[in-house]
């Protein structure tokens, strides 16, 4: 039987999505639609409008008079708590629904939902935690350092109209990471989700709406990256731009950023390393870092542990722990629970990957298991067998660049000094993880890792702690103090408290 999302996506009722400009939900001012197709079926899910550069100016003005004139960046903190905490009960009162939309948009798996760091749950912690911060958000005070008697004081205050720009990888997720420290910090924001994710984040909107946001604090216009990304990312009237994507369009942000002298924030991907000593517990390492590579978003994950870094004595066990890891994968109905993982999000992104399993058998990798797409009744869908390389050199594309897909290089070392080497011989500094029992190397590996995260024997998100990456991976950090720093400037302010001049 072929696989079809049709009596989902009937269930669900969707409408055609409209922009979110100044409090009011209207279409795009020439009617441009995008026609969204499930990429596990090729079935149209629904439309929504494209935001032309009209539409992301008057979002943006929207945005910049909530902010120079309205009510929110001046709110007492205990008014922006008591939001943020609706948005969060808000959204775990649609956990099923928001969930449901997601499997829609990009083909995850409902059964990942259960995954702390990718379920709605979390969504709801984020805007909850930061909630926490708002009442928070202060300076220092500092003793004069010359001159008479002054006081010396810092003031932190939020930092204007923010552009958050989301992928489709992990939408709800991200729009959080990106809304809620923005509004905890008094700011106003336009938010342009992924063409390829749109219809969740539109409901999460609506439900942050519902809370009792005022208008125009929070916009949305939808489109594509080419049009109306664009449009947003080069408004002038935009403080600061934030965005989590592929570094080629990260480049792109940075120029806007630059031309305007924009503060921003870039979390770029990752070419993450797993690296493995003999006195690890091997099955714990091999399934946890094939899981990341091929479970829920098939690779489709900056923090997906895509480069092995494994210990020759244990190599060959490794191997064999992940090939047949490989075969339990199942691909299929996003809305069955025994569907453990997704299809690639759109033809472009299948394509790519296929061409970089070609790479990978061209430069002299060892295929272990996998390297085809699958056909019959998924043949619809951008489904790629699970796929693992051996024996691959660190300067092979596969090593190198972002594959974003379920392939996984594995590579051999011999002692500790070469692990580093290879681990840092990257151009991005993510995540990574190690894997030993001597606390003492794994004390010695965290330092020596040039990446924003490294996990100790296992690894996993939180809503409360910085996230960011080294080099191309990135600037700046999301989550807890770091994020409410990103959307707030620093004031200093001087006071003379005599008649004697400073």
């Amino acid at each position: 039987m072929v696989l079809s999302i049709k009596a989902r996506r009937d269930e669900a009722g969707l409408s055609a999505g409209e922009l979110l400009i100044d409090g009011r939900w209207r279409p795009a001012g020439d009617g441009n639609l995008w026609t969204h197709h499930h990429p596990a079926t090729a079935e149209e899910v629904g439309t929504f409008a494209i935001a032309g550069v009209a539409d992301v100016d008057a979002a943006v003005r929207s945005a910049r008079a909530a902010f120079d004139d309205g009510p929110w960046p001046r709110a007492r903190a205990k008014d922006r708590i008591r939001v943020l905490r609706r948005i969060a009960d808000g959204i775990r009162g649609h956990a099923e629904e928001l969930q449901t939309l997601v499997a829609l948009d990009n083909g995850v798996p409902v059964s990942f939902g259960e995954t702390y760091a990718m379920s709605v749950e979390c969504v709801a912690d984020i805007f909850e935690h930061h909630a926490g911060w708002v009442d928070k958000i202060g300076g220092e005070t500092l003793p004069g350092y010359q001159g008479g008697d002054h006081m010396v004081f810092t003031l932190r205050e939020p930092v204007g109209a923010v552009a958050a720009v989301i992928p489709w990888n992990g939408p709800l997720l991200l729009a959080a990471q990106k809304l809620a420290p923005a509004l905890a910090a008094g700011c106003t924001v336009v938010l342009k989700p992924s063409e390829f994710a749109t219809f969740s984040v539109l409901r999460l909107v609506r439900i942050i709406e519902e809370a009792g946001l005022p208008a125009g604090v929070l916009n949305v216009v939808t489109g594509p990256g080419e049009t109306t990304g664009d449009a947003l990312i080069n408004h002038p009237l935009i403080d600061k731009i934030t965005f989590t994507g592929s570094r080629g369009v990260g480049r792109k942000v940075l120029a806007a950023a630059a031309n305007g002298i924009k503060r921003v924030s870039l979390e770029l991907g990752g070419k993450s390393p797993s690296v493995v000593f003999p006195d690890a517990d091997v099955y714990a390492a091999a399934t946890t870092t094939m899981g990341t590579v091929t479970l829920g978003l098939s690779g489709q994950a900056c923090v997906a542990h895509t480069r092995a870094l494994v210990h020759r004595d244990v190599y060959d066990e490794f191997l064999a722990i992940v090939e047949a890891m490989a075969a339990l994968v199942n691909y299929g109905d996003p809305f069955h629970p025994e569907t453990t993982a997704s299809p690639l999000i759109n033809e472009r992104q299948l394509d790519r990957v296929l061409g970089y399993i070609e790479s990978g058998r061209a430069e002299g990798a060892r295929l272990i298991v996998g390297g085809d797409r699958l056909d019959g009744e998924l043949a619809a869908g951008n489904f790629v067998q699970p796929t693992v390389f051996a024996d691959v050199s660190n300067d092979a594309t596969i090593a190198r660049e972002e594959i974003f897909g379920p392939v996984l290089a594995v590579i051999p070392f011999t002692d500790e000094d070469e692990a580093i080497r290879l681990a840092n011989d990257t151009s991005y500094g993510l995540a990574a993880t190690v894997w030993t029992a001597d606390v003492r190397r794994a004390f010695r590996m965290t330092k020596a890792l040039r990446a924003g995260t490294v996990g100790v024997n296992g690894y996993q998100l939180e809503p409360h702690v910085a996230f960011g990456g080294h080099g191309q991976s990135g600037l700046n950090r999301e989550g807890g103090r770091s994020s409410i720093e990103a959307y707030t400037e620093l004031k200093t302010v001087l006071i003379p408290t005599s008649d004697e001049m400073m």
